[in-house]
């Protein structure tokens, strides 16, 4: 038996608005708070620990996984207080496990700090809405919220693939079917292949992971359905360019012409910690496909783009950068995030000393690895 109990590091991590809980052998358990890893004030984990942790929580199935090929994921619902992604790995022939809290309640456009234009996006009938940044940034939480919005404002029949599922939809205006890969379905690309059947208005792909998903997500977008889904890029031109490099190069003057019919809208975002102490925001990278865009994508002229979103103000778009410096401006982070999250920091550090008088000095930040009791 465990002397740490997982019901006890799943209450506090939803008091302590943690996002992750990592279960490591030779470490005490660890929470991810506001970005920065925090241990507790606890027992160091041994082996034995680790794997009585793992089995509490586990399917069967996903126990027989991890022994056969090293790991596994899956989602599990803590009673009605929130949902969690579980992946189970072994390293060193240890099991770790880390768990991703993913809130039961929805969020609005306002709450994230969406852009207006994204609801109007939302109607579109067909096409392709990309939610693209790095890990833990947040893609999930604001693919759910898109999903939410059509979901309680149109009546379509939403199709969702997902692996594992994270955010538990009801059914509202709309009817919502869920679809977990490696338990309803094997792969990404074969639920792909047979959704067109099923009478689907809104697709939603937890990733594109591989060229087989891409190319059927872009046919299901020329076919007359909206798709969104999600991928790790950390920019709008970034994500143009990683779609058309996964394809042989004979194939990719054909997918440039496809991508630039049926690509609707990249957001490209990252979390900050707040200036003020606890919470973090999002800073967004937005591009809305215009015709402008869409040729620049047909001409393989990407490197473009950034300069087509820097036009498209009134349409909603900015760079990350331009709201890093919004964020910065209005004192909602620091100028050490600013600089971090930023894709030209050297540029924003000019203009950030311009804005002092030269006086401006950055400090790196540490992560924070003070205990915090459970």
């Amino acid at each position: 038996m465990a002397t740490v109990s997982m019901d006890r590091l799943l209450q506090a991590c939803i008091v302590q608005g943690a996002s992750d809980i990592h279960l490591v052998t030779g470490r005490p358990p660890t929470f991810r708070i506001d970005g920065t890893l925090r241990s507790l004030e606890t027992k160091t984990l041994d082996p034995d620990d680790t794997v009585a942790l793992m089995k509490s929580i586990t399917p069967e199935r996903n126990q027989q996984e991890l022994q056969e090929i090293g790991g596994s994921d899956f989602g599990f619902a803590y009673g009605d207080k929130a949902r969690f992604r579980v992946s189970i790995f072994k390293q060193r022939g240890n099991v770790s496990i880390v768990l991703r809290l993913i809130p039961t309640r929805m969020l609005s456009f306002e709450e994230i700090g969406l852009p207006k234009i994204c609801s109007a996006l939302c109607t579109r009938s067909r096409g392709i809405f990309l939610v693209t940044g790095p890990t833990g940034c947040g893609k999930t939480t604001t693919l759910a919220t898109l999903v939410n919005y059509i979901n309680e404002n149109f009546d379509h029949h939403i199709v969702t693939i997902e692996e594992p599922i994270e955010y538990y939809h009801k059914h509202k205006k709309s009817i919502i079917n869920q679809r977990a890969v490696g338990v309803d379905v094997p792969s990404f690309s074969e639920a792909l292949r047979r959704i067109l059947r099923q009478d689907p208005d809104i697709i939603m792909v937890g990733e594109l992971r591989d060229l087989e998903t891409i190319e059927a997500a872009i046919r299901a977008a020329e076919t007359g359905h909206l798709v969104f889904s999600t991928l790790h890029t950390t920019s709008a031109a970034g994500t143009v360019s990683r779609i058309i490099d996964v394809f042989p190069p004979n194939q990719q003057s054909q997918i440039r012409t496809q991508l630039a019919s049926n690509l609707v809208a990249v957001l490209s975002q990252v979390l900050c910690p707040l200036a003020a102490g606890r919470g973090r925001i999002a800073a967004f990278e937005f591009m809305v496909v215009t015709s402008a865009i869409a040729n620049l994508i047909r001409e393989g002229k990407t490197y473009r783009i950034d300069s087509s979103i820097q036009t498209g103000k009134k349409l909603g778009m900015q760079l990350l950068d331009e709201h890093l410096w919004q964020l910065y401006e209005t004192n909602r982070i620091s100028m050490e995030v600013m600089l971090e999250k930023a894709r030209e920091p050297g540029t924003l550090q000019e203009k950030a000393e311009g804005k002092l008088g030269g006086a401006a000095k950055v400090k790196g930040r540490k992560p924070e690895t003070e205990g915090i009791g459970v």
